[in-house]
């Protein structure tokens, strides 16, 4: 099936004027002051949820109550609590090329009987106020450390004990380091009994899988004259096309990341910030 061109119709955000500039500068047709204007336009199949983390469950619930589609940047939600109410409403209304390459080269067997995943992703976000604001649930963890736990869960799957360090039946272990104050290698290694694969800096969005010494490219689409706010944005485009072939097919949910893959990281999220005693206003006591 030829997938028709993809277009962005409106964009919304608390200050109309911050949305007018926002859609000026990307020659996008509408802006609204607010997110119920935006899921009232009936030209809005698909709501992209990008607000900051503590807005996230509100715009969502509101987007699904207007029938849109709703892919939500992450965290999905601030704790596990906020998730698990997301995720009934999202399933009653009814992919980046590398990680397909990664995840065939694990069901073929190439890697031999799967034993340590290594995850490392730091930048510094510092400059960033919302990366560093804990009223709004900033920090290493929610903002990049998500990231690094979705890889152990691609290769491991769900059974899991979490503490810090992930330890999985049969002697099996997958770990990370995140940092939005230091700079890290920002890649992801997965060992087995026959070799090696790495996905190479940047792992948020990369070009390169290397299987066993082989070296494996995923040119991006071109951006000629865009600007992004992070390495390979134009990266995000593969995410807006998955969407529209679930749409496509009928889906309710994606298949690559399940909306149960999204309750898991929620609350293996949740486990490991309260081994480490990190709180936000949000959590409930």
């Amino acid at each position: 099936m030829t997938q028709a061109p993809l277009q962005v119709v409106a964009v919304a955000a608390r200050d109309l004027s911050r949305a007018k500039e926002f859609a000026r500068k990307h020659d996008i047709p509408k802006a609204y002051g607010s997110y119920e204007e935006l899921a009232k336009d009936p030209n809005v199949e698909v709501a992209c949820i990008g607000t900051q983390h503590p807005q996230h469950k509100a715009a969502v619930l509101l987007c699904l109550a207007a029938g849109k589609a709703v892919p939500c940047e992450k965290p999905v939600g601030v704790n596990a609590a906020e998730v698990h109410e997301m995720v009934p409403e999202a399933r009653s209304r009814g992919l980046i090329p590398y990680g397909e390459a990664l995840r065939s080269v694990l069901a073929q067997g190439t890697l031999g009987d799967l034993r340590v995943v290594r995850a490392e992703f730091g930048k510094n976000l510092t400059h960033v106020h919302q990366a560093i604001d804990w009223a709004q649930a900033g920090g290493g963890l929610l903002d990049i450390g998500i990231y690094c736990l979705q890889f152990i869960i691609m290769v491991f799957g769900v059974d899991d004990t979490v503490t810090v360090l992930l330890q999985y039946p049969g002697g099996v272990y997958g770990s990370f380091t995140c940092s939005i104050t230091a700079q890290l290698s920002s890649m992801v290694s997965v060992s087995g009994t026959k070799g090696m694969a790495q996905i190479l800096d940047p792992c948020w969005c990369p070009a390169e899988l290397v299987v066993k010494g082989e070296r494996m490219e995923f040119p991006l689409p071109p951006a000629p004259g865009k600007e992004f706010n992070f390495t390979n944005g134009m990266g995000m485009s593969y995410e807006a096309k998955h969407v529209q072939e679930c749409l496509q097919k009928g889906l309710k949910e994606s298949l690559v990341i399940p909306l149960a893959e999204s309750e898991l990281l929620a609350d293996m999220l949740e486990e490991v910030r309260k081994a480490t005693g990190i709180t936000f206003p949000q959590d409930k006591h």
